[in-house]
């Protein structure tokens, strides 16, 4: 197990709470391209996976952008292009109100429910996942716990 230090070379920290803010980001980036390397054969972005997630908790129902927009992970990903694309791979379909042309409600298609079965099954077959190898559920949740009171 490397230290924080170690993994970006660093001799130490001006105090614990600037060690914490490096060791989250850095831990956090780690993870997100641990899951691009993993979707990638699926031909799926983070962003892309995170709105077909949204998309099957809403299922059957529609829902529109600006709800997806709020529940997404990452805030600062383009919504709509990220829509626009997976309607392209029939991966979502996007129905127009005929009132509001603005309005535009968003479902997962067949195909999209499919894609995530399927990547649900590779999911399961490293249990627990590789990130997590060394921590135990009890740390997991440890850490849920803090990461909820830190976002508090």
């Amino acid at each position: 197990m490397k230290t924080i230090e170690e993994e970006i070379k660093q001799k130490k920290f001006p105090d614990i709470f600037i060690k914490t803010n490096v060791n989250l980001l850095f831990t956090s980036g780690w993870l997100q391209n641990v899951q691009a390397r993993f979707l990638k054969p699926f031909g799926l972005t983070q962003q892309q996976y995170n709105v077909l997630h949204i998309l099957r908790g809403q299922y059957p129902k529609s829902i529109k952008l600006v709800q997806i927009t709020e529940r997404m992970i990452d805030k600062m990903s383009n919504a709509s292009r990220l829509i626009d694309k997976l309607q392209q791979k029939e991966l979502v379909s996007q129905i127009q109100n005929p009132t509001n042309k603005r309005e535009v409600s968003i479902s997962i298609t067949e195909d999209g429910l499919e894609l995530l079965k399927e990547i649900d099954v590779e999911l399961a077959k490293t249990v627990p996942p590789i990130q997590y190898k060394n921590v135990s559920v009890e740390e997991l949740e440890q850490l849920n716990l803090i990461l909820d009171k830190i976002r508090s």
